[in-house]
């Protein structure tokens, strides 16, 4: 289940569908990606074919990453079965 987020874009789409705060072209990847997350139990819950699932290196290892679209992703942790610290952003 979904605890924290870090965006508060993100947090807002997640709880009541608003989009402002995240790009609107997104918003059907991002709902997908956010139900998969909140029934995931594990990081590798979310290791689906073309979602580019990977943990991060150093010094944020403790961070898990999938593709919302081209630089734009959805990085997360879990503390226990639930996820944490969700967060939407463009890499480069």
């Amino acid at each position: 289940m979904v605890k924290s987020f870090r965006h508060a874009g993100v947090e807002k789409f997640f709880l009541t569908g608003g989009k402002s705060g995240i790009q609107p072209a997104h918003a059907a990847k991002l709902r997908i990606l956010l139900q998969a997350l909140n029934f995931a139990r594990a990081p590798e819950h979310m290791n689906q074919a073309g979602w580019g699932f990977h943990q991060l290196s150093d010094p944020m290892q403790n961070l898990w990453s999938v593709k919302v679209n081209a630089n734009w992703r959805l990085t997360f942790s879990f503390e226990g079965e639930d996820a944490v610290l969700v967060d939407y952003q463009d890499y480069h």
